[in-house]
Formats: C-alpha cells, structure tokens, sequence
C-alpha cells in the first residue's frame, strides 16, 4: 500500500477497479483546510485519462510493474504486434495504449509495461524522440532558414508533421513522440 506522499510521475495504482497510472500530480496546500493532491491518471485498460483529488494521507493500493524490451513487427485490423526480443513471443495490443502510433515503424524496438503479478501486458511507451525519413514535402528554398516558418511533410509510417522549409524528400529527421514536433536534423 502506498499513500498519497508515495505519488509521483509514473506510479501505478489499482483504482476504480482498473489499472491506472499517474501520469501528472500536484500537492496543494491551502491556506485554510486540508492539504490534498490533484492528479491525472490514464486507465492502462483503454488509454483514457481523467483528473482526481485524493485528500492528503490516502491510502492507494499500488501495482508491481516491470518493463520489457518488444519490437513492433506490423498493424493489422485486429491491432498492432509486437515481439519479445529474448523469447521471441508475439502479442498484439489495441491502437489506444499505444503512447504514439503514428510514429511506429517495423523493427522498431519499445518498451511495454507490464503487470508483474499477472503477467499481462498492459501499454506500450515509444523512445521519447525516433528517427524517420521524409517521404514527401514541397521543395525548400535554399537560404531560408532565417524564419521559424514550416511547411508539412510526410513520414515513413504516413503520418503528416510540420518541418522547416530547408527540409528536404529522403532526408531523415528526429521526432519528438510525445508531441509529433519535429526537433533537429538525423546525425
């Protein structure tokens, strides 16, 4: 049993009958009454999120949670494989405890949190920043560089970000998953 001083980013919490995990919290302490603590926590079930006040000192029942290395193989109708790169076993999860679809690409190594009592795998997290190449963008204008103005380009998986003008097709860029923004150039 954890208490509401154990919270942080991260944690793992059985909740309203479901798995969930603390994605944000903030400890307030008002001037007048009892302290408590503000969170958001995304259901590891179906991906949705939602906001709940615990007062200060509340008992919360949390989780044993590890993390293992899976590649993503492919995306059907039926959802998105992956397999374990050590015993080479396959699963497949929905689209919506993905933390970035968009942004898959064969081969691509994720991390997949999973619950450790019943051996159930429970969201996949993407590298915080991937690697992919432009497929298709309008042609750059050589020089112009002094602006932040962007122009849209289409990845590898088929996804659409903005990039900035001097990007060019075949060129390969750093994402940012949490938010699909592009970063920099690929070393």
């Amino acid at each position: 049993m954890a208490s509401t001083s154990d919270i942080k980013n991260g944690l793992c919490i059985h909740f309203n009958h479901a798995p969930y995990q603390i994605i944000e919290f903030l400890h307030v302490k008002p001037g007048k009454g009892a302290a408590f603590v503000r969170t958001k926590l995304r259901n590891l079930n179906d991906g949705r999120v939602l906001e709940h006040t615990f007062p200060s000192g509340a008992k919360l029942e949390d989780i044993n949670i590890e993390y293992r290395t899976y590649q993503f193989l492919y995306n059907d109708p039926n959802g998105y494989h992956f397999m374990n790169v050590e015993t080479y076993e396959q699963f497949e999860m929905p689209k919506e405890v993905i933390n970035a679809p968009d942004f898959l690409k064969d081969g691509m190594e994720c991390m997949v949190l999973f619950h450790a009592d019943e051996d159930r795998a429970l969201r996949v997290e993407l590298p915080s920043t991937v690697i992919l190449e432009i497929k298709y963008t309008e042609p750059g204008m050589k020089g112009n560089t002094a602006t932040n103005t962007l122009k849209l380009a289409t990845l590898e998986t088929g996804t659409e970000i903005r990039v900035p003008l001097f990007i060019e097709i075949g060129e390969k860029i750093v994402v940012h998953t949490a938010d699909g923004t592009y970063k920099e150039r690929a070393k």
